[in-house]
């Protein structure tokens, strides 16, 4: 039943289902209100940019490979991908206003908190495209953020270097952020 939740509100129930997680663990004085981070990869990747762009409870983000633009998934991504799309929020091109409107790119001024940009430069689903959209609406906004891509890799990485590289620039980045040392880790260049 959880799951089916998702169905034809994607980018609307798993958005507010982090969000409200967020602010029971502030609430409940469990989390640091001024350092939570969210983080995903791919679909969580949406929703991490979701969140980011519906409020401020997140002051920072992590986006493995994520959607920014439904459209241009729909759209670009391949064979095997689809039609996916239509249980998610809804056939093309009936449901275009609702794909423009749940898309993180379409509220782009939206974002503030810093964020890292993590994609693979072969990936056949979520294409380096979308990621690049993103950072450049950040450099647009002067927002902190970084971004890493890993040639050769595809949706979720899969060499033994880029997982280490990527978990360890993950490490890297929240350290840039909340002010914490990384010991044994190479800090990172945020851009603005």
């Amino acid at each position: 039943a959880y799951r089916e939740r998702l169905r034809g509100q994607w980018g609307v129930v798993d958005v507010a289902d982090v969000v409200a997680a967020a602010r029971g663990l502030i609430d409940g004085g469990l989390a640091d209100p001024d350092r939570v981070a969210i983080a995903g990869g791919s679909a969580g990747g949406w929703t991490v940019l979701g969140a980011l762009v519906a409020g401020d409870v997140f002051s920072a983000g992590i986006s493995r490979y994520g959607v920014g633009d439904a459209r241009a998934l729909a759209e670009d991504t391949h064979d095997f991908e689809a039609r996916y799309l239509d249980g998610l929020i809804g056939p093309l091109p009936e449901a275009e206003q609702l794909y423009i409107q749940r898309s993180p790119l379409t509220h782009a001024e939206r974002f503030s908190a810093p964020l890292l940009l993590l994609q693979g430069s072969e990936d056949a689903v979520v294409p380096p495209a979308q990621s690049e959209a993103i950072r450049d609406a950040l450099s647009a906004r002067g927002v902190p953020h970084a971004y890493v891509l890993y040639e050769g890799e595809g949706h979720g990485f899969r060499r033994a270097e880029t997982i280490v590289h990527a978990l360890e620039s993950e490490y890297a980045f929240l350290g840039a952020v909340f002010g914490f040392d990384t010991p044994g880790v190479a800090p990172i260049e945020l851009q603005r």
